[in-house]
């Protein structure tokens, strides 16, 4: 991948920014950060709309931008409810960018975004989780210009998707601290008028190619507009194409044909993390116009027989549930530095893939699961109680995260419902069991590589995996249970039907999702765990009881062990929540993998 231009504004607080390309799988080589800081207003009395503050608003506060109010990175840390926040930041567009469209990125806005540029409008979007961007060229004046956000958030409304953001102003149990506003980073970027908005990537082993779709805007007519894609190995050139373009989606198959099947080749896996580079450059009329750098993997997980498979070979998911909270910055880590330190340290404890727990994660985080090898398993932040008005929320707000992770060869699995969250009568609920086979259809609909669990831990519908939830400490208890699968199935863990009745057993793999949760405090947090250790000595015995059954198990073929960090009060991590190992990271390591 090619290193990025940013343009750094004069008098910018740059150490203590997030500096780094916001979406890099789909690079270009000139942006500008709006990260830093912004003006910053509550507006509890929500009076900003009638006196105008898009326009003429004076703000009596600062914020460090991207991190919400309710952390210590903001410069605020006030965790009290305030549901409407306006922010407002005056920038330049450099001369390097005039004549070019100038495009406004949000990383994600908890929850609803109206965003004005000079006093209009130019966007508005719904979703805490996912990007949304707006062209703001034509509103834009010479000299000055000034962004005014404002954020509104429903502290108390179970219906939001919302994750583990909890509904009252102190965190308890499961539940942490809300984020309300801009929690990832804002940044512009130049465009030409015609460009490649995005690329969806489709890696075949089988058939040895990449299918490529690439969506063009600002097509004019009469214009010959071609697109060129180069792909390289590690610096070695593989590959060239150029084809016409004749309208705003185009599809291409690249072969890719330099494997060694019996070695693997340059498949990706969690061992092996090969990634290929691709380029995408936009000739108009036979001058470049837009040049994009991306990467893939070649890599394939499927389903044969009842077995996991990666690569068409049979493979363990050995999985860590991360939840993604940092103390400073709650769901916003605090560097770049700090998303890949969480891959390194969750390798280095022998795992080689992470369920990432009720939290739609930052790109950048997947980047570095991409670059390390780490398996991941993308989740919905889910709500809490069923309605209508909620179908609609979390259908939109979900389909909108496939759609923009769909690329990264880490992604291995989706799960857009968790526990029953928000669908909380599925077993008997006709409507709601409706509501998660839709989900579970709409997402195959998007990526039919990629396996759907319908409902995480339990009262599971349609499936691709049953995964499983079980929190049980007893070693012989574990050992017992699933030493065949009919027991497995006949267990009710948490008093829950593992399949909903009706939704029969059909020989998919069956993997434990969630146990251990093994409580130890080694900080100053007060808090539980689901059960308790007393001494490290005694928390590593309490792991190699939980963990070893299930990894010796001979029906399961995977587990994901809760959880990575303690997080505020629930202090059952292998680490602490500053990071600080529990026990010594090969003791877990050899627990985990055995030997």
């Amino acid at each position: 991948m090619t290193d990025t231009t940013m343009t750094v504004i004069p008098g910018e607080r740059t150490a203590a920014l997030r500096t780094e390309y916001p979406r890099p799988q789909f690079v270009r080589e000139q942006w500008m950060s709006l990260n830093g800081e912004w003006e910053f207003e509550f507006d509890d009395d929500r009076v900003g709309d009638r006196e105008r503050w898009y326009e003429n608003g004076e703000f009596s506060r600062t914020i460090q931008v991207p991190f919400c109010y309710q952390s210590e990175l903001s410069g605020i840390a006030d965790t009290s409810f305030h549901d409407v926040v306006w922010y407002r930041r005056k920038f330049e567009v450099p001369d390097a960018y005039k004549g070019r469209r100038l495009i406004l990125h949000f990383g994600a806005v908890d929850y609803e975004a109206s965003v004005w540029v000079n006093g209009k409008l130019v966007a508005a979007h719904e979703g805490g989780h996912t990007p949304f961007r707006a062209d703001i060229t034509d509103v834009l004046e010479d000299g000055g210009n000034v962004v005014v956000v404002k954020a509104v958030d429903y502290s108390k409304d179970v219906t939001l998707p919302r994750g583990k953001q909890f509904w009252e102003e102190r965190s308890a149990g499961i539940f942490y601290t809300r984020t309300t506003g801009i929690w990832q980073s804002v940044w512009l970027e130049p465009v030409a008028e015609t460009h490649v908005s995005r690329i969806r990537l489709t890696p075949d082993i089988d058939r040895n190619e990449l299918k490529l779709q690439a969506f063009i805007e600002g097509l004019r007519p009469g214009s010959d507009v071609r697109l060129r894609t180069t792909v390289s190995f590690e610096g070695q050139f593989l590959s060239e194409d150029e084809f016409t373009v004749t309208k705003g989606t185009e599809s291409r198959a690249i072969g890719i044909h330099d494997f060694n099947d019996h070695g693997l080749g340059r498949w990706w896996s969690p061992e092996k993390p090969n990634l290929y580079d691709l380029r995408l450059t936009l000739l108009v009329d036979g001058q470049e116009a837009d040049r994009v750098d991306s990467y893939f993997g070649m890599r394939k997980i499927s389903i044969e027989d009842g077995v996991v498979l990666l690569n068409n070979r049979p493979y363990e998911m050995r999985l860590v549930l991360d939840q993604g909270y940092f103390p400073s910055g709650l769901l916003t880590a605090p560097s770049d530095e700090d998303l890949r330190r969480d891959i390194e340290l969750t390798k280095e404890m022998g795992f080689n893939g992470a369920r990432k727990h009720q939290k739609i994660e930052d790109p950048r985080y997947l980047y570095w699961a991409d670059r390390f090898g780490l398996l991941v398993w993308g989740e919905m932040a889910n709500s809490y109680h069923f309605s209508e008005t909620y179908v609609g929320r979390v259908t939109r707000e979900w389909l909108q995260a496939v759609e923009r992770d769909y690329n990264h060869p880490c992604i291995v699995a989706w799960v857009p419902l968790n526990e029953s969250w928000g669908v909380t009568n599925i077993l008997v609920d006709r409507q709601q069991q409706q509501h998660a086979l839709a989900l579970y259809h709409m997402t195959k609909s998007l990526d039919p590589m990629r396996p759907v669990i319908s409902n995480d831990g339990w009262e599971l519908v349609k499936t691709d995996l049953v995964t499983i939830h079980d929190y049980e400490w007893r070693r012989d208890v574990l050992a017992e249970r699933y030493s065949d699968k009919d027991k497995a199935l006949s267990a009710r863990p948490g008093n829950r039907w593992i399949l909903v009745p009706g939704f029969d057993y059909e020989n998919q793999p069956l993997l434990l999702t969630e146990f251990g949760g093994i409580s130890f405090k080694k900080s100053d947090w007060e808090g539980w765990g689901y059960s308790g250790a007393t001494d490290e000595e005694d928390f590593v015995r309490r792991l190699r009881d939980v963990i070893e059954p299930v990894r010796e198990a001979p029906v399961l073929q995977g587990f994901c062990y809760t959880q990575l960090t303690d997080v505020e009060q629930e202090i059952n991590g292998l680490l602490t929540y500053d990071r600080q190992p529990k026990a010594p990271l090969d003791v877990i390591r050899r627990i985990v993998r055995g030997g």
